[in-house]
């Protein structure tokens, strides 16, 4: 293995302890992994790939929290199945570490709707009386969106978790079902949601879609 191989294993290893214990993104802990390990300056050529990193979570989940990881997944995909059929109209699709399989209860929701208006989700939250933040990001082209922001009552955690609503165009539906370059789905609707749920207790833990 060349040292820029091990370099970068190594930074997705403690990329992924950020990830597991505080909950991070991958690109915040990436940067974090780099500052920590003091390769600021150098180290960026041999920063992981999110697949790379994603393994690496995986590997840390199996062996840190395998007692408590099964069970706040579905948690929180549960509490993620609510809310995609409160807002059924809009095409809600999610992505992210709750869809992927490994979300702890330190991770948020993250969904994706598909709006002809993109007031229109945004009126429905007021129709539910569901107090909500806006705040911007950027969809895989580079485009700017807006993604509202709600904290949602998660009884089996008995806590407060943030479920993030990325609002993008309706054409954009027709690319959201592109594997990733490992054949993974990157994320699902409500029926593939529930087909993961239904699945036995013991295939929960770390499971790919």
């Amino acid at each position: 293995m060349s040292s820029e191989s091990t370099l970068s294993q190594e930074i997705a290893a403690t990329a992924a302890r950020l990830v597991v214990e505080e909950g991070l993104e991958y690109g915040p802990a990436k940067q974090r992994a780099l500052k920590a390990l003091g390769l600021s300056r150098h180290g960026r050529a041999a920063l992981p790939s999110n697949e790379e990193l994603e393994d690496e979570v995986r590997e840390y989940l199996s062996i840190f929290c395998s007692d408590t990881q099964p069970a706040e997944l579905r948690a929180l995909r549960e509490l993620a199945a609510q809310w995609m059929a409160r807002l059924a109209e809009f095409r809600p699709h999610l992505c992210g570490a709750v869809w992927r399989g490994t979300a702890t209860r330190l991770n948020n929701i993250h969904l994706q709707l598909y709006c002809d208006d993109s007031k229109a989700a945004e009126i429905a939250l007021i129709n539910l009386g569901v107090d909500y933040e806006v705040g911007a990001s950027h969809d895989a082209r580079g485009r700017q969106i807006d993604v509202l922001s709600l904290a949602a009552p998660c009884r089996a955690l008995q806590e407060q978790i943030t479920v993030h609503l990325s609002i993008l165009d309706f054409d954009d539906l027709r690319g959201a079902l592109k594997l990733d370059s490992r054949g993974r789905s990157e994320r699902g609707d409500l029926s593939a949601l529930q087909r993961l749920l239904d699945e036995p207790d013991d295939t929960e833990s770390n499971h790919q879609p």
